[in-house]
């Protein structure tokens, strides 16, 4: 098995008020027990909001749980054994994780960047694209007056195979995370968009983040079941 660094991204799906309460508690608890796993160079666990993500409204059914491993064979011991993930699989009823290499990454999360370049990208294959940022409180009125545009002009691009919405934060702290079916799918839609390209102009002219990173990543593999994530099947070698 590869011993070059991986990174996960797993969706949870909860349903009834005691599995949602049971998740939002997480969000406190989980950060201090990732800390002690083994092969786990950098983990957070992130809300959602409502609207598929892109709101300033919580959605407490869904949340992400990011990873980025020493090795594949480190995220497969995670993923059977232990006792954290063993609990989340305890109260969703869905849940869907993607394997990804990283291809690109600049930026920074918390004054580093965890993710190791170890993979090209071809131009034509999925992609998998991670913004994440920390926004300016004295901006954050601007900055999500403009965030319902942008989600909606998504929502029907060619090639936007999955989107969503995730922070560590409200409002504060935000990221996003979508699966295009090539790099040109996407680049399509982040240079030629109207609303997509006037948030990034002006986020460069006023300065809106405290902080950010954007990341490109080679999916390789799917696994778990989520109706309401429709993904071609993907198991590739690394």
């Amino acid at each position: 098995m590869n011993d070059k660094q991986i990174v996960t991204v797993t969706f949870f799906e909860y349903k009834g008020w005691k599995n949602k309460w049971w998740a939002f508690q997480r969000m406190g608890i989980v950060p201090d027990q990732l800390l002690e796993v083994e092969g786990l160079t950098f983990g957070k666990l992130l809300g959602s909001g409502a609207n598929k993500g892109f709101s300033i409204f919580p959605n407490l059914e869904k949340y992400g749980l990011l990873c980025v491993w020493q090795s594949e064979a480190f995220a497969k011991q995670f993923f059977e054994e232990n006792d954290i993930y063993q609990d989340f699989l305890n109260h969703i009823v869905d849940y869907k994780t993607v394997y990804l290499q990283t291809a690109k990454s600049h930026g920074f999360w918390e004054g580093q960047n965890p993710f190791q370049s170890t993979c090209d990208l071809d131009k034509n294959e999925m992609v998998g694209v991670l913004t994440r940022a920390t926004i300016y409180p004295k901006y954050l009125v601007q900055f999500w007056r403009f965030v319902p545009k942008v989600s909606a002009s998504i929502e029907d691009k060619e090639g936007r195979l999955f989107s969503i919405g995730i922070g560590e934060l409200p409002l504060i702290q935000q990221a996003t995370f979508s699966l295009w079916s090539s790099s040109t799918a996407m680049m399509e839609y982040a240079y030629k968009s109207k609303f997509h390209k006037e948030v990034v102009q002006k986020t460069r002219a006023l300065g809106w983040y405290k902080e950010e990173l954007f990341a490109r990543f080679r999916p390789y593999k799917f696994t778990g079941n989520w109706k309401g994530i429709d993904l071609p099947e993907l198991n590739l070698s690394i």
